[in-house]
């Protein structure tokens, strides 16, 4: 562990009168004519006068401050933080692909490529129709809960308006069915993790329009009775919606489809291994069964013949509609085309094995170490939550401490404190790409931080002491936010 870093200055505090990066600057034009008085200003931009070899410096050494999957490891449950592999992004940026235009020529290269995309998705997913569209998991799952709308809607079903949400669902779950105006009905989980059969039984009505849940879901457990579930659901006129953000752990394994399920989004940016993080990129594809294949939303890549087109609402006049200005995130999706071609049908099946093996790996070490699972009569599937409630209780240590110390030892925290039904609750996903030796340093920091609980609990309760910035208010930053250099007076 390193000492604690002197603060970064501020690129203003750099600031000299006079000094310039002069080769950088741009021929002087003057403009001001175009320019409308009343928009011109009266003074010169409050911006830093560094040199060019400051501003590379400053910058560089901003960004190996961040902590990132290419730098640390970063088990984010149900966020699948895993590498993405370069040559994605090498064929992604193809000249013959940056160069096109959204308004030009049909591009029949990247049509084809994205028409196998479509192909592949239906076939490791069970469903039958797939659209690109949907800019992220988010508006993914709005374009899944959309079509339950207009599927019952087109039957003249117009009381269907309730959405059933497990307790252990993604937040964005409840979030979205209450976007597209539906009410909320929360079912609870029993003791091992399973959707309560009989609350659901109970919670089933003419008023369902849908379930909406993963499997494994965000407690880490393969939903054992899911069929069931699906025939409850089905027989009281629902539907079955599933969130992607899971789907690494049954590839090759088990298809949402053959479960029951009637559409999917499927975060590419988490299971086919595009960028993630930072707000953006994505990609939310969604799949659906034979009966909301009419409501996708376009534009769908078709094929007539030898050629691919866009299949627009002349093709499907009941669409959804558009979610984008064009056909969805192009560049997110090729790095996912070619991330599939890359592993091909046997390498999915090892993305499922190894994510899975990971997590198992790492939940029977943190458990051997005394770390308590939160099931404990459960295997993992790829990811598993660890509980401190009794950590909490005999050292008055928290989820958000152990996190927060775990900078100190150079990782990433796991989510805390999701799902919500689970005290003191680390979630954690190891993911498919990381190597033994990786795990093995993770669960020693672990182990390290347990003896610090038992020995010293002030040194987790005010950590990290080695980033250059110490713990933080979190109320307070959130409410009293201040982002902007002002000079001083």
């Amino acid at each position: 562990m390193t000492e604690l870093q002197a603060r970064e200055p501020l690129i203003f505090e750099l600031s000299k009168p006079g000094r310039q990066a002069g080769t950088q600057f741009p021929p002087p034009v003057d403009g001001s004519a175009q320019i409308p008085a009343h928009l011109r200003r009266a003074t010169p931009p409050a911006l830093p006068e560094v040199s060019e070899l400051q501003t590379v410096r400053h910058f560089t050494r901003l960004s190996q401050m961040n902590f990132s999957i290419d730098t640390h490891f970063y088990p984010l449950g149900s966020c699948t933080m895993k590498y993405n592999p370069k040559a994605c992004n090498s064929f992604a940026m193809l000249p013959e692909f940056l160069g096109r235009h959204p308004l030009g020529p049909e591009p029949q290269g990247f049509l084809a490529c994205m028409y196998e995309l479509q192909e592949m998705l239906q076939e490791i997913t069970g469903m039958q129709s797939v659209s690109l569209t949907p800019m992220a998991g988010a508006q993914g799952e709005f374009a899944g809960v959309a079509m339950i709308r207009a599927y019952h809607r087109a039957r003249n079903d117009l009381g269907r308006t309730e959405i059933i949400v497990p307790q252990a669902a993604h937040g964005t779950n409840p979030a979205t069915a209450a976007m597209c105006g539906c009410t909320v009905k929360e079912i609870p989980c029993d003791v091992d993790g399973n959707v309560d059969i009989d609350a659901l039984k109970a919670a089933v009505s003419p008023a369902t329009a849908a379930i909406m849940l993963t499997n494994p879901s965000t407690l880490g457990v393969f939903e054992r009775k899911i069929t069931e579930v699906a025939r409850i659901v089905h027989e009281a006129g629902g539907l079955l919606y599933y969130d992607g953000a899971n789907l690494n752990a049954i590839l090759g394994k088990v298809r949402p489809g053959d479960m029951g399920f009637d559409v999917i989004h499927m975060n590419l940016h988490k299971t086919f291994s595009t960028p993630h993080g930072g707000g953006g990129p994505g990609s939310g594809a969604v799949g659906v069964g034979a009966r909301l294949r009419p409501f996708l939303p376009i534009p769908i890549v078709g094929k007539d013949g030898a050629r691919y087109r866009w299949l627009t609402e002349r093709d499907l006049p009941q669409t959804i509609g558009r979610l984008s200005g064009f056909m969805g995130n192009a560049g997110v999706n090729l790095r996912a085309y070619v991330y599939m071609r890359l592993l091909g049908r046997d390498g999915m099946v090892r993305v499922a094995e190894f994510a899975a093996l990971n997590a198992n790996y790492l939940m029977k070490r943190l458990q051997a170490a005394g770390f308590e699972a939160a099931y404990p009569s459960r295997r993992a599937s790829h990811e598993f939550i660890i509980t401190l409630k009794r950590e909490n209780r005999m050292y008055q240590v928290t989820a958000m401490d152990v996190a927060k110390r775990l900078l100190d030892y150079g990782f990433h925290a796991p989510t805390t404190y999701f799902p919500l039904l689970v005290p003191e609750c680390l979630l954690i996903e190891p993911t498919e790409t990381e190597a033994k030796e990786d795990l093995d340093r993770f669960c020693d920091a672990m182990i390290a931080i347990r003896r610090e609980m038992e020995q010293d609990p002030e040194k987790l309760s005010s950590a990290p002491h080695t980033m250059p910035v110490r713990r933080l208010d979190d109320v307070r930053a959130a409410k009293q936010l201040d982002l902007a250099w002002k000079p001083a007076a």
